[in-house]
């Protein structure tokens, strides 16, 4: 399958990238900088110049192809302010419409990334809804309105990537507290740091997409989810214990516009998909990816 991919050179895009490749699969995959070409060229891809918003390459990029995964955002939107994660949501939102429409009637698949919900009480599972209202409500919208196109022949389903997708101990929630750590000196936590995370590493979570590119039936969800849910105390416990660094609660308002979902205890399951794809996580766990960090 000739496969177009957005967001290829990312934490979970280049593992993508790499699992296509691996599984004879070949990857087209979207460059917006010089650096970005020459990544996706060192991993063996073809590469189509342009960036998110540029809606005619993406259409150009899906017509070429016999799958499409959609991973691209603008994650730096995430430390900024409340306006910049806006624009981001609104940027990615027209990207995938753009994307899903250029496959309308034509059977061919598209997978697209989205985040696990959060339920009170109990770990979530591919059967629950995404939330649609709080700072990452478009995204949710986006999506859902993504998997609808499953009814105008484009086999849609999105993979949901837990809060925290890691390599080496670098991603996700758990490399912006990282991240935080180095500049200010204390491995914070918000709330009383009894919330759980749930986690993948980057090169599980690859499987799945190309599982579900491969197998998914139209109009499905699936979970990435390895780990179901680790305190985020334990995790700043390691991150300051690597980095030399005091641990202790911090004010939420310190992780910007993503603070409250920081604070929010929101575990989640996979064990649907692991019976239905027959995904198996392999790789090291959060905690245990996370000793790799270097001072």
């Amino acid at each position: 399958m000739h496969v177009f991919v957005t967001g290829g050179t990312g934490t979970i895009g280049s593992a993508v990238v790499a699992e296509l490749l691996d599984a004879g699969h070949t990857v087209l995959g979207l460059a917006r900088t010089d650096r970005s070409v020459q990544a996706l060229t060192a991993a063996g891809a073809d590469v189509l110049r342009g960036g998110l918003a540029d809606l005619d390459v993406l259409r150009k990029g899906a017509a070429a192809a016999d799958g499409v995964i959609s991973l691209a955002f603008d994650h730096g939107s995430e430390t900024s302010d409340a306006a910049a994660l806006d624009r981001s949501i609104a940027e990615e939102a027209a990207a995938t419409d753009a994307l899903g429409q250029a496959l309308v009637a034509s059977g061919r698949p598209m997978v697209v990334v989205s985040g696990t919900p959060w339920v009170p009480g109990r770990a979530s599972t591919e059967d629950d809804p995404l939330p649609m209202e709080g700072p990452v409500a478009g995204r949710a919208r986006s999506v859902t309105a993504l998997l609808a196109l499953a009814d105008r022949g484009v086999r849609t389903s999105a993979v949901r990537i837990p809060r925290t997708a890691h390599d080496e101990g670098k991603g996700g929630f758990a490399g912006l507290l990282t991240d935080q750590a180095r500049r200010t000196g204390v491995a914070g936590y918000p709330g009383d740091g009894d919330q759980r995370w749930p986690a993948v590493h980057a090169r599980d979570a690859a499987v799945l997409f190309r599982l579900a590119l491969e197998q998914a039936p139209a109009g499905t969800v699936w979970h990435a989810v390895a780990d179901e849910g680790d305190a985020v105390r334990d995790i700043a416990a390691v991150i300051g214990r690597r980095l030399g660094l005091p641990v202790r609660a911090v004010p939420t308002e310190d992780f910007g516009p993503f603070g409250p979902i920081f604070a929010m205890d929101q575990p989640a399951s996979s064990a649907h998909t692991r019976a239905a794809l027959g995904w198996e996580p392999a790789h090291p766990s959060l905690l245990e990816d996370l000793e790799l960090l270097e001072p």
